[in-house]
């Protein structure tokens, strides 16, 4: 039986691993999960400089998942490179660092920064508001996705993910864009943009006003956008979304989706990663799958 698949000429052992922001680097998971398990563990995003994020509170539970409005808070990419790349060198599973900033000459630090360290590949997150053009997320721009993209490929050793917000009119639009700026691959679906009001004290349940909803409620509209998506570029497709059993995992796959990414599942069972991989291959062998390559996309 064969999990293992090819992501922009990264090889996974498995198409499984973790959505950032949700696993931190590893290290709060370890005693749960084997990382050697993982086809990859994505990191927290990180900026050029330390960020402290968002005042509290930052996260509630709402139906079907959850609000955060954490800010990114991240130690910086100097901390980043001396303490959480080296602990992830230990294990047997690709390492694939986030990358954030408030405008393009902060993703530019980083991704130079990142050129000479031993990791697998970059996700980019383009859900940040870009103080040059008002605070509007880098994602929510054609154009800008596009020349964002083409300027960090100019500087990238490794292969680069433009990781996409689902908050857009047409997401095949932004897609195409990341494409055509030479993006190796795309990963989908960020949160979609959420609030709650507690009712009670009168006031919003986050200091921020709204927060990005995540887990199971989004899943059939992450599913849609990566069916679409697959339809519209030739470059892989990491897909998530509300994944917390193989099932789900199953559905980007067929889809479309090249890999998947488990996040809120984490919060909920911190093996939720290890368990999507064994249902995975339990479905493989209940169908007489041999190769989880045949899945990709079969549904058309």
């Amino acid at each position: 039986m064969k999990t293992s698949v090819n992501l922009a000429g990264v090889e996974l052992k498995n198409p499984v691993m973790t959505a950032s922001g949700t696993f931190g680097s590893g290290a709060e998971y370890s005693e749960f999960v084997d990382l050697n398990k993982l086809g990859a563990v994505v990191t927290k995003g990180v900026a050029d400089v330390a960020w402290a994020g968002n005042k509290t509170p930052r996260i509630t539970e709402v139906y079907g998942g959850m609000l955060n409005a954490i800010g990114l808070q991240n130690p910086g990419i100097d901390v980043f490179c001396k303490r959480d790349i080296p602990y992830l060198q230990q294990f047997d599973t690709k390492i694939i660092v986030n990358v954030c900033g408030h405008a393009p000459e902060e993703y530019l630090r980083v991704v130079e920064r990142l050129a000479e360290e031993k990791i697998d590949m970059m996700e980019i997150n383009i859900s940040c508001p870009n103080v040059n053009a008002g605070f509007l997320a880098f994602g929510q721009d054609p154009k800008c996705v596009e020349e964002l993209t083409a300027e960090i490929k100019k500087i990238a050793k490794q292969p680069v993910i433009m990781k996409l917000t689902p908050n857009v009119t047409d997401i095949t639009e932004i897609a195409r864009a990341a494409e055509a700026g030479g993006a190796d691959a795309v990963s989908l679906i960020n949160t979609l943009t959420g609030m709650k009001i507690d009712i009670n004290r009168r006031t919003f349940a986050l200091a921020n006003k709204t927060g990005g909803m995540s887990g199971p409620a989004v899943k059939p509209v992450a599913v849609r956008m990566v069916y679409q998506v697959a339809q519209a570029v030739k470059i892989p497709i990491i897909g998530m979304g509300g994944i917390l059993s193989a099932e789900d995992a199953l559905e980007f796959i067929l889809a479309g989706a090249t890999a998947v990414s488990v996040g809120t599942g984490n919060f909920i069972n911190p093996t939720t990663t290890l368990d999507v991989i064994q249902g995975i291959e339990e479905y493989m062998d209940r169908y007489n799958v041999d190769d989880i390559n045949d899945l990709i996309g079969a549904v058309r």
